[in-house]
């Protein structure tokens, strides 16, 4: 997984009090064309997404096609009209399934990443904050769990927890703590010895205001690009663990992974079953790694001073 750089203390520091550090980041990431690729690829995704309900022809769980369904055959890309990619072996609309098997994607993806940020990011500000043993505990337990494969540790989890969505939003959001631990001790430590924090210790101001005031803010930027970028692990984890059963529900429960499951069985009979959620989930990946490079860039200090 790719990590963000961290801006230069003293930089970043003047640049968002005169407020022309984030400026100066949309200004260059409006002038990436991958930039507005993968924004128009998660907006599509989004939207698609929150408008499940009025967009998919048929509910979630609804198999209007089980008249159509043959031991030797199900019907395909533009066989039927009123299922313009076909039926899958439950005899559920595939249109119907993609839309809110977006809806599901986006659902475990944001909760997943939010959990994983919220924790990466207090036990990253409680190592940058106070340092020495602290900062050793805290990155002792991150190291361990980074020694862990990152799907290995979160179908571990999931095993563990139990097959629902929530055990699996919990998984993937564990597993990306260390991440954004890392990543948020590593910039307040570079934040800690600017003048500005410096300036505050000698006013008198304890550990916790200096954190929260001046050291928190400055610092948060990387952590929230990177969980851009995480969010298209997010997805493909999640595809990943429902792939492997962990994700529980009814089988004809609409979700990419799942999709993928149910059509291994089908592939000699009707391959796009398998291609068409495989699709989404590699775009939809896709667009968010784009967005989430070019903010990287935007923000990497070596290359804004080109």
């Amino acid at each position: 997984m790719p990590t963000l750089p961290t801006p230069e203390g003293g930089d970043q520091t003047h640049a968002l009090r005169s407020g022309s550090f984030w400026g100066d980041v949309f200004r260059r990431v409006r002038k990436n064309p991958a930039a507005w690729v993968g924004a128009v690829v998660v907006l599509a995704f989004i939207l698609v997404a929150v408008l499940a309900p009025l967009l998919a022809p048929y509910p979630e769980l609804a198999t209007p096609g089980r008249e159509y369904l043959r031991p030797t055959s199900l019907p395909g890309i533009g066989e039927i009209p009123e299922f313009p990619l076909g039926i899958d072996r439950f005899g559920g609309d595939v249109v119907s399934k993609l839309i809110w098997g977006a809806q599901a994607s986006l659902i475990i993806g944001v909760v997943s990443t939010f959990f994983g940020l919220v924790g990466g990011m207090v036990l990253g500000a409680i190592a940058g904050a106070f340092g020495g043993w602290v900062d050793t505990l805290i990155m002792r337990i991150v190291d361990i769990l980074l020694s862990v494969p990152h799907l290995l540790l979160a179908v571990s989890i999931a095993a563990i927890l139990g097959r629902t969505p929530l055990a699996v939003m919990i998984a993937i959001g564990v597993a990306q703590i260390p991440i954004f631990a890392r990543l948020l001790r590593s910039s307040m430590l570079q934040q800690r010895e600017s003048d500005y924090v410096l300036a505050a210790r000698t006013l008198g101001l304890g550990t916790g205001r200096v954190t929260m005031s001046h050291l928190l803010p400055n610092s948060v930027g990387p952590v929230i690009v990177q969980a851009t970028l995480t969010l298209a692990t997010a997805v493909i984890d999640a595809a990943a663990l429902s792939f492997l059963g962990l994700g529980g529900g009814r089988p004809e429960t609409a979700e990419w992974g799942r999709m993928l499951t149910y059509a291994q069985a089908e592939l000699a009979i009707a391959p796009q079953l398998a291609f068409l959620p495989g699709i989404c989930i590699m775009i939809t990946a896709l667009g968010f790694t784009l967005l989430g490079e070019a903010l990287r860039e935007a923000m990497d200090p070596r290359t804004r001073k080109r």
